[in-house]
């Protein structure tokens, strides 16, 4: 069995992931830096040194980046890097802020955009983090930076990944990467791309 990270897990379980993941052939690792998600493993994405170097197959990083501050990203990108094996791989999703800003531009910060699971969601919340859970005391889920595609993108690559394939979901409102260590072709990519990218929102 190959063995992949879930960083930021929260309550959520290898079924909340990707295809790729659920295809009978992953391990799953839950870390998070909240004690009450019974993780596998507690600590910060900037500061992953329970994890072993190399440790691990891939990496699964949901809705998890925004909550660092701007200058706390490359620390935890590189710390991603560090415990994938060369050969590893990790998946990133976050916010798109180009699409959000867009309904802001439209005067429709607190608007509905779209029904999740914990219940509608507006531009103000995937800008500041999920207004429900910051009220709740859980201010570790606050939003501290945000990404675009070109930003994604160069933050990956400044931290240590040599091929990185990006989808941006404007009417999803987010983005999704899968960046590998080793330096990998075009149809290596878009093999990884198809098995973990979810399909466009229609």
């Amino acid at each position: 069995m190959k063995r992949f990270l879930h960083v930021g897990c929260g309550h959520s379980r290898i079924d909340a992931t990707t295809p790729g993941f659920r295809d009978g052939g992953w391990e799953e690792i839950r870390y998070d830096i909240d004690p009450a998600c019974n993780p596998d493993i507690v600590g910060s994405m900037t500061d992953m040194s329970s994890v072993a170097d190399g440790s691990v197959d891939a990496l699964f990083s949901s809705h998890t980046i925004e909550h660092l501050y701007a200058h706390e990203v490359p620390a935890a990108l590189a710390e991603f890097a560090r415990v994938i094996r060369d050969d590893g791989f990790c998946v990133v999703t976050c916010p798109d802020l180009q699409s959000v800003c867009e309904l802001v531009a439209n005067d429709r910060l607190t608007e509905t955009a779209y029904e999740s699971p914990a219940g509608p969601i507006a531009a103000i919340d995937i800008l500041f983090g999920h207004r429900t859970m910051l009220a709740q005391g859980r201010t570790f889920m606050a939003h501290r930076c945000g990404f675009t595609r070109k930003v994604l993108r160069a933050s990956l690559f400044s931290s240590g990944f040599a091929s990185v394939a990006l989808m941006r979901r404007a009417r999803s409102f987010d983005l999704w990467a899968v960046a590998c260590k080793s330096a990998r072709g075009g149809e290596a990519m878009t093999a990884l791309a198809r098995a973990h990218f979810p399909a466009p929102r229609a």
